[in-house]
């Protein structure tokens, strides 16, 4: 189940790049509405389980709760715990009013809303998990205290010192991005080659997540480089894989200019990113600023889940070094950790909410792994 691209090229087995439903992973996809009646923004969440805390999931950008689809398999055969993955702002099948409004308080606030719509005022105890954006989001939601009874909080590969020093490269990276595909297989077998997703299951069901069918309505509306463009060479995205998930933006204000997102028979559909990632760098810096104070002053339990330890900056090291929150560096992957090692994931969500009591285990779980 969990092979990844290069064991299964080793074998000779002919991989399979066709998407995968939502429905196989999670119980329920919901459109929550919040705000005034006359101007509401509508978030698209999916839900999993009935019993225990509930781990609310924010993805990193350009990603969608797809994203994590397979950890939440995964993280319910350990714990019982309920699941709420939502698409953020400007992501996957969210419609906002303010659609280019990324900046941290209104994320923040829009968490919030979501859990206030579905939860009332008295939402079961709360585990705020993120990955990459998601993750300063989540820190910044609970530094505030925005979500009554939070009682945990995990940021996955987010660290501010590493993210601040990489924000030049950004733009470059996405540049490199071919800009469509001729077919959701070709975006999936393109994001496992590339190294933007290394397990092909998580790819086949967060790609759908990541682009849109759009109907072209020019002969310049489309890229004119090969849908399938070359994998960005080893050195590119070992560089910058971990920059991909932390950008924002909303395609809304243009994809009305070359695009009609609504095939029709009669004319075949390109295959676009959601969104346009550049156009959010305005909102990179104040993303991560501070995230790291923020984070050790949380008076809450604390999970840090790394890629490599070389993410970690000075005050986090030293707030390590106290004791100040727990973390565990995985095994050998790229940013999306979550899609990449979801089993290793799983497995340390598990121990995190079992060491404090949040979360009580399967019975038929054989066990958690511990932390050191």
């Amino acid at each position: 189940m969990w092979e990844n691209f290069d064991t299964e090229q080793e074998v000779g087995q002919k991989l399979d790049y066709s998407p995968v439903p939502w429905s196989e992973y999670f119980d329920q996809m919901e459109d929550v509405s919040v705000g005034p009646s006359d101007s509401r923004d509508v978030f698209r969440i999916y839900k999993a389980g009935n019993d225990g805390p509930l781990l609310v999931l924010l993805h990193g950008g350009g990603h969608s709760g797809l994203s994590w689809a397979v950890f939440t398999v995964t993280i319910a055969s350990r714990v019982i715990c309920r699941v709420l993955a939502m698409d953020l702002r400007g992501h996957g099948a969210t419609l906002v009013r303010q659609s280019s409004d990324f900046s941290t308080q209104t994320m923040s606030s829009d968490v919030a809303n979501v859990i206030r719509a579905c939860y009332g005022e008295a939402p079961p105890p709360v585990v705020l998990i993120g990955h990459g954006v998601g993750g300063a989001i989540a820190v910044h939601t609970a530094s505030n205290m925005l979500v009554p009874n939070t009682v945990g909080l995990v940021a996955i590969d987010v660290v501010e010192g590493s993210a601040m020093e990489a924000l030049h490269s950004i733009q470059n990276f996405l540049k490199l991005r071919p800009k469509s595909f001729q077919s959701m297989e070709h975006a999936i077998e393109w994001s496992v080659k590339s190294g933007q997703i290394r397990n092909l299951e998580s790819a086949r069901v967060s790609m759908t997540g990541q682009i849109k069918r759009c109907e072209v309505e020019g002969t310049d509306s489309v890229d004119s480089t090969p849908d399938m463009a070359s994998p960005v060479p080893d050195v590119v995205v070992e560089h910058n894989e971990e920059l991909f998930d932390q950008t924002y933006v909303s395609d809304k204000e243009n994809a009305a200019t070359d695009v009609r997102c609504e095939p029709s028979e009669d004319q075949p559909g390109v295959y676009k990113w959601r969104i346009d990632l550049s156009k959010s760098e305005k909102y990179w810096d104040g993303w991560f600023r501070g995230t790291s104070h923020l984070f050790l002053s949380c008076n809450l339990p604390k999970l840090l889940l790394l890629a490599g330890i070389d993410r970690l900056d000075r005050d986090l090291t030293i707030g390590q070094m106290q004791g100040r929150f727990m973390m565990q560096v995985l095994p050998p992957c790229g940013h999306a950790v979550q899609e990449d090692r979801p089993e290793k994931v799983a497995e340390a969500v598990a121990s995190f909410l079992l060491r404090h009591k949040f979360a009580e285990p399967r019975r038929e779980s054989t066990g958690s792994q511990q932390f050191d």
